[in-house]
C-alpha cells in the first residue's frame, strides 16, 4: 500500500518526502532525491494531523528524530493511517510477546542474583548491568514502547530500577539481607567477643565487599571487629584458616591479636602478623634466600653507634662534609653549634643521631637511588635537597656494608625484595582474606606490599580498620590520605562506621571529637559514647597546680584506677614524679609520651605541656628539608597533626581529663578549648 502527496502539495510543501509505502514491516518514506526506510522495531509512534487543506504523517524515532510526510490528500492519509496503525499495532502485539518472554528471563536471573544468601558486592553490580544492557539490546520493540504491554510493564520497571539505580537498589538488599542475617546468627554475634557487638559493627563485620575502610574512633572496639570477622568468614565457610591473612603494625600488637584469636575463636591456625613478618615470609617462600633480619634493627645502640661513628669520621676527614653539615644544622635547624670540631661533642652527637636515624630510614623507605630522590622533590626544593642527599650518601653507604658484612637485611629491603618476588610471580598468595588493623598508620612501602599481594590474587578482598582522627605518624612515613582516600588507592568498595566508644564518657568525647573536626578535611564520623559525663570532665589547669591536683586525685581514685601522664616529648617528664611512689603511694601513676599512648588507656589522664615554644604542643612546625622531600606533604590546616595528637591523648581517658598549660605562654590549643566549652580551673 502507498500514499503519495498531490502535485499541488507536493509543489507547495517543498518538503524532500512526498510518498510512503507500507512493508512487511516497517515504512519507507522517499522523494525525488531522498529515501528513508523505518523499520518498526525503531518506530516510537505514528500521528496522523490535517493542516489548512492537505494531511500529514508523523513518524517519531529514538532519540527525539522526526520524519515527516506532507501535501497528501485528507481521505487517503487517513485511509493509509488506519491500516499503517493496524499493521503496526498487530506486530507490536507479537513482538510484546517476544520481549516478555526476554523480560521473564532478565528478571529470573536478577532475581536469582539478589536472592542468593550472602552480601552483593558493588563490583558485581557492573555484571548485572551488563547483561540488562545486553538483553535490552536483545528486545525487537524500541526500549521507550516496552511500558506500553501489560505483559512487559512490570518486568521491565524491574529491570530498569537495576540499571538507573543499582546502586541504591544494591544498598537496599544488602540493608535487608544484613537485617535477616543479623538476626539469624544472633548467638554468634552475642557470643563471638566478650561483650555482644553493636548493631554498626555487626554491618561492618558481614559487609562483603573486595575493599571495605571500617572507620572506629577511640574505643570503640576496632580488634573486636577484626576478630569477629575472622569468626565470621570461618562461620559462613568463606575462607579456611590458612586462608586468612591479619596484619598488624607491631609485634606486640602481632601477639595480642593471635591471643585473642586463640581465645575467641579457638583457632591457632590463624596468625597475625607485622608487615615485615609478612614480606620476610614472602621471600623465604617465593626465593631460596634465607634472609635474616639486621640486628641493627632492634639494636638502638649499636645503630647509633654505626651512625655516629660515620658521620665523625666524615667530618673530621673532609672539610666539605664537616662545613655542610654544619649549615645544615645550624642554619636549617636552627641548633646552636660550638666553634671547632664539634662533631666531638657527645650530647651534639646522641641529638644528630636521632635525626640521622629517621632520615636513613625515610631514604631506605623510598628504595631509589639518589638521583631518583632527587627528581621526585618539588623543583625550588631540589637544589637543597641534593646538597642533604650528598651529605647522608656516607652514612647511607656505611648502613649498607654494614647490612652486607652481616649478611643480613633491614625492613624497608625486606618489603622492597617481597614487592618484587610478587611482581615476578615466583609467589603464590594463600589467601583470599587480608585484615589489617590500625589502617592510617600505613606507608606507601606497606601500601604497595598489599596491592602488590592483591594483584598477585585478583579476588583477594581488603578488610582495614583505622581511624584518621588517630593518624599521628607522618614523621615514621605514615600517610594519611591512604585511608582518607582508601577506594582510589585499594578499589571499589565500601565504607562502615563504628559509631559507639566503650571508653570515655560523652562530655570527653564531644570536646575530643569537635576539637579535631575543626579541620575540615577530617572525615566526618559519628561516636557515641555509653557513658554521661559532666562539664568538668575536661578541664583547663594552670601546669602549677600538678602537685596539687596529684594530692586531690590521692583522696579519692581508687587502687586499681590508673593516672596517665602525658607530654610531646619524654625528656619533659615532671621531676615530681620522682617521688610519687613514697608521696602518693596508692596512686597507680604512669609518664609515657602522647605518641606511645596509643592503645592505651586509663581513668584518668593528665596531658602536659599546653605552652608555646619549641617544647611546647602544638610541637612548632620545623621539618628540615630531607623530611619535606622525603614525607607526605603536610596537610593545609594548621597543626592539623598535632591535633589529632591531642585527640589521642585526650580519648586514653576513662572519666577525666586535664589540660596543664602554661599561664604566661599558653598554646594555642588553649583557647581553642576553651572556645569548645572548656572550663577553666584556678586551682586542683
Amino acid at each position: 500500500m502507498e500514499l503519495k502527496a498531490t502535485s499541488m502539495g507536493k509543489r507547495l510543501a517543498q518538503h524532500p518526502y512526498n510518498r510512503v509505502r507500507l512493508l512487511a514491516a516497517g515504512v519507507e518514506v522517499s522523494g525525488d532525491r531522498h529515501e528513508y526506510l523505518i523499520p518498526f522495531n525503531q518506530l516510537i509512534s505514528i500521528a496522523c494531523k490535517r493542516g489548512m487543506v492537505w494531511g500529514e504523517l508523523e513518524f517519531q524515532l529514538p532519540d527525539e528524530k522526526v520524519v515527516r510526510l506532507h501535501g497528501t490528500e485528507w481521505q487517503e492519509t487517513q485511509r493509509f493511517f488506519h491500516y499503517l496503525q493496524h499493521a503496526w499495532q498487530q506486530w507490536s502485539l507479537e513482538m510484546s510477546d517476544v520481549s516478555a518472554e526476554v523480560l521473564v528471563a532478565l528478571e529470573q536471573e536478577i532475581l536469582a542474583f539478589i536472592q542468593q544468601d550472602r552480601w552483593l558486592k558493588r563490583s558485581e553490580l557492573n555484571t548485572v548491568k551488563e547483561s540488562i544492557m545486553r538483553q535490552f539490546s536483545a528486545l525487537p520493540l524500541p526500549l521507550a514502547r516496552i511500558a506500553e504491554f501489560d505483559n512487559c510493564r512490570d518486568r521491565w520497571h524491574f529491570c530498569q530500577q537495576w540499571l538507573d539505580q543499582g546502586e541504591t537498589a544494591i544498598r537496599q538488599r544488602n540493608r535487608e539481607w544484613t537485617a535477616r542475617i543479623l538476626k539469624d546468627y544472633h548467638e554468634f554475634f552475642s557470643t563471638v567477643e566478650t561483650t555482644p557487638l553493636n548493631s554498626s559493627q555487626c554491618e561492618a563485620v558481614v559487609n562483603g565487599e573486595d575493599a571495605l575502610l571500617v572507620l572506629a574512633g577511640a574505643g570503640s572496639g576496632k580488634t573486636s571487629v577484626l576478630v569477629a570477622r575472622a569468626g565470621w568468614l570461618l562461620q559462613r565457610k568463606l575462607a579456611q584458616p590458612d586462608q586468612i591473612l591479619l596484619l598488624a603494625f607491631g609485634r606486640q600488637a602481632a601477639e595480642e591479636m593471635n591471643d585473642r584469636i586463640q581465645t575467641r575463636l579457638g583457632e591457632s591456625a590463624i596468625q597475625a602478623r607485622t608487615f615485615h613478618a609478612l614480606a620476610l615470609h614472602i621471600i623465604r617462600e617465593g626465593s631460596n634466600k634465607q634472609p635474616v633480619i639486621s640486628k641493627l634493627e632492634s639494636d638502638s645502640k649499636a645503630r647509633r653507634h654505626l651512625l655516629i661513628a660515620t658521620w665523625r669520621e666524615q667530618c673530621n676527614s673532609k672539610k666539605a662534609q664537616a662545613s655542610g653539615w654544619r649549615q645544615w644544622l645550624q642554619d636549617e635547624l636552627e641548633w646552636e653549634i660550638p666553634e671547632g670540631p664539634f662533631w666531638q661533642d657527645d650530647k651534639l652527637a646522641q641529638r644528630v643521631a636521632s635525626r640521622m636515624e629517621r632520615w636513613l630510614g625515610l631514604m631506605r623507605m623510598h628504595g631509589g637511588a639518589q638521583a631518583a630522590m632527587i627528581a621526585d622533590v618539588a623543583e625550588e626544593q631540589r637544589d637543597n635537597f641534593s646538597k642533604r642527599v650528598k651529605l647522608m650518601a656516607p652514612l647511607l653507604k656505611a648502613w649498607k656494608s654494614a647490612l652486607k658484612e652481616e649478611g643480613a637485611v633491614d625492613f624497608s629491603g625486606l618489603i622492597h625484595q617481597a614487592i618484587a618476588i610478587l611482581e615476578k610471580g615466583r609467589f603464590i598468595s594463600p589467601w583470599k582474606h587480608i585484615l589489617v588493623d590500625e589502617f592510617q598508620d600505613i606507608s606507601p612501602q606497606r601500601a604497595a606490599l598489599l596491592t602488590a599481594l592483591r594483584q598477585q590474587n585478583k579476588r583477594t578482598s581488603l578488610f582495614a580498620v583505622g581511624d584518621d582522627w588517630q593518624a599521628i605518624y607522618r614523621f615514621s612515613g605514615a600517610e594519611m590520605s591512604l585511608t582518607t582516600a582508601f577506594h582510589h588507592y585499594f578499589g571499589e568498595g565500601d565504607r562502615c562506621i563504628l559509631d559507639t566508644t566503650y571508653r570515655f564518657n560523652d562530655r570527653i568525647g564531644e570536646i575530643a571529637n569537635r576539637f579535631v573536626q575543626q579541620n575540615p578535611h577530617q572525615l566526618r564520623k559519628p561516636l557515641n559514647s555509653l557513658s554521661k559525663g559532666n562539664k568538668k570532665s575536661v578541664t583547663l589547669l594552670p601546669q602549677d597546680q600538678l602537685e596539687p591536683l596529684f594530692d586531690k586525685l590521692s583522696g579519692y581514685a581508687k587502687p586499681h584506677e590508673r593516672v596517665l601522664l602525658l607530654a610531646r616529648y619524654h625528656h619533659l617528664r615532671p621531676a615530681i614524679l620522682d617521688k610519687a611512689k613514697t608521696r602518693w603511694p596508692k596512686l597507680q601513676i604512669d609518664f609515657m609520651t602522647m605518641h606511645a599512648s596509643k592503645g592505651q588507656q586509663a581513668d584518668f589522664v593528665i596531658v602536659l605541656g599546653l605552652q608555646q615554644g619549641r617544647d611546647g604542643f602544638p610541637a612548632e612546625a620545623r621539618e628540615s628539608i630531607m623530611e619535606q622531600g622525603l614525607l607526605p606533604q603536610p596537610e593545609d590546616f594548621p597543626d592539623a597533626e598535632e591535633r589529632r595528637l591531642a585527640y589521642v591523648a585526650m580519648t586514653r581517658a576513662r572519666q577525666q581529663v586535664w589540660l596543664m598549660f602554661d599561664k604566661d605562654r599558653p598554646s594555642v590549643f588553649v583557647e581553642h578549648f576553651r572556645e569548645l566549652g572548656v572550663p577553666q580551673s584556678r586551682k586542683a
